[in-house]
């Protein structure tokens, strides 16, 4: 058998390699954008099957579309969904800016596995394409696979991590340890109280995901190729909606206004700044667990997360923290993926964005990195670190701050030369402030009990 056949399209013949379920269109642009060899994410291939699915049951319910063609394109948009043809959709992320090529070549697959199963002519314009341009699939594509990722994957993710670190609070609500501004001490606080402020990081960027959504599932698709709906019937869009809703268990809407999502990406901007907040949240509360595990002599010392593997190629039994290391460079990934989508945001000229697949492609990234990212700093840190209590009240008796509480009794002056001679002599700031006062012992200890000050009136868990 030959290695090329012949496929022709509007532009004449090209050849393709026999094998291939995809056509003319598909291999102009593998010849045409040999740019960096990384193609678009599965999600997104399986997005745009899923949008040709219910195009095709929404043309047939209104009549467009023969009912044994429909069937065949919505068992071969299956067969995509499920994954089973991956190596058939192999076009370059920087190609055309509108994704035309990414359509056309799933249209072609779709087309052709198709006609093989039915014994039908199923044109992959004509009737794959039916009432859709390139122009409103991939940006519906968009929204769909992010709107899908977020729901099934990321959400539940943070909610992982968000109940691990929950748990592990309450273990800790009565380990006080020094606090720390610009990395200095402190006044104190529980460990518990500090674990809370991470799980609140996540509650917050779990309901900013929750608040997008809406957004993401009000779906331009029937604009077609401007907004105005050119070729589609005036029911597709509520009609395919329907059917996206039922497929997915998700509430997807018309769009009000096809112009904007065709012409601009806001709500991928938007999403992507979600995104990005999530990523410095989670860089945060990364390099905390770096500076906590720190040591384990010469750093900070408070705490051990898991030994995962050897630290070191030349010095034996060093072990890194190589968790929060990888999770603050998937935060950094995921930050400079907002930098090219707010750039890709900006092109759109007039009717178009023409950066839609660099969008596409970084946004999914960005979702992936913070999903996996949470499973990791979940399974390999917090739910197996363990505390050295030792270190947290050697480092907390000797803590100068803590003069802070005797402020309204002798003064800001007076608590400060206390605070100086105890740093000073390296002594615990009780027994200064015990020689330097007049206050009794059960006074003192009444006011620099360290769980004490931890849980005044702003504080309290």
């Amino acid at each position: 058998m030959s290695e090329y056949r012949v496929e022709r399209d509007s532009m004449g013949d090209v050849e393709v390699p026999s094998d291939a379920l995809y056509g003319a269109q598909t291999q102009r642009a593998i010849n045409n954008f040999k740019i960096s060899g990384i193609t678009l994410p599965f999600a997104f291939i399986r997005a745009v099957a899923l949008i040709k699915y219910c195009a095709a049951e929404a043309n047939s319910q209104l009549g467009l579309l023969p009912e044994n063609k429909a069937d065949a394109i919505m068992q071969a948009a299956l067969e995509v969904f499920e994954g089973r043809w991956q190596k058939q959709f192999p076009v370059d992320v920087f190609q055309t800016g509108s994704g035309t090529s990414t359509n056309m070549n799933v249209n072609e697959v779709l087309a052709t596995l198709a006609s093989k199963s039915s014994g039908l002519e199923i044109h992959p314009n004509d009737h794959v394409n039916l009432g859709q341009s390139s122009n409103d699939v991939i940006p519906t594509a968009i929204q769909l696979s992010a709107a899908r990722r977020i729901t099934r994957k990321l959400i539940p993710a943070l909610q992982g991590l968000r109940a691990a670190i929950e748990k592990r609070a309450v273990e800790f609500d009565d380990c006080v340890k020094t606090g720390r501004t610009h990395l200095m001490d402190a006044m104190p606080l529980t460990l518990g109280q500090e674990l809370r402020a991470w799980a609140h990081q996540l509650e917050m960027a779990e309901q900013r995901f929750n608040a997008l959504l809406p957004q993401l599932r009000a779906l331009p698709q029937g604009g077609t190729a401007i907004g105005t709906g050119i070729n589609a019937h005036p029911e597709f869009a509520a009609q395919f909606c329907a059917c996206m809703s039922d497929f997915t268990d998700q509430p997807f809407t018309p769009t009000a206004n096809a112009f904007s999502h065709i012409a601009a990406q806001d709500i991928a901007v938007a999403t992507s700044g979600t995104v990005s907040s999530l990523a410095t949240a989670m860089m945060k509360i990364s390099n905390d667990l770096r500076w906590m595990n720190s040591g384990p002599l010469a750093g900070l010392g408070e705490i051990q997360l898991p030994a995962l593997q050897p630290g070191s190629s030349i010095m034996p039994g060093k072990v890194n923290p190589v968790v929060p290391e990888a999770v603050a460079m998937a935060c950094a990934q995921a930050l400079g993926n907002n930098a090219t989508i707010n750039i890709a945001g900006q092109s759109g000229n007039f009717q178009l964005n023409v950066m839609l697949p660099v969008i596409a492609y970084n946004l999914l990234q960005s979702i992936e990195l913070m999903t996996t990212s949470a499973q990791a700093l979940t399974e390999h840190c917090i739910l197996g670190f363990t505390v050295n209590s030792a270190q947290l009240d050697k480092a907390l008796t000797r803590n100068p701050i803590l003069v802070t509480a005797l402020n309204p009794v002798i003064g800001y002056n007076e608590a400060a030369r206390i605070a100086k001679k105890a740093y000073a002599e390296n002594r615990p700031i009780f027994e200064v402030a015990k020689e330097e006062t007049n206050l009794d012992t059960a006074e003192l200890e009444r006011l620099l009990n360290p769980l004490a000050l931890t849980q005044s009136q702003h504080t309290k868990s």
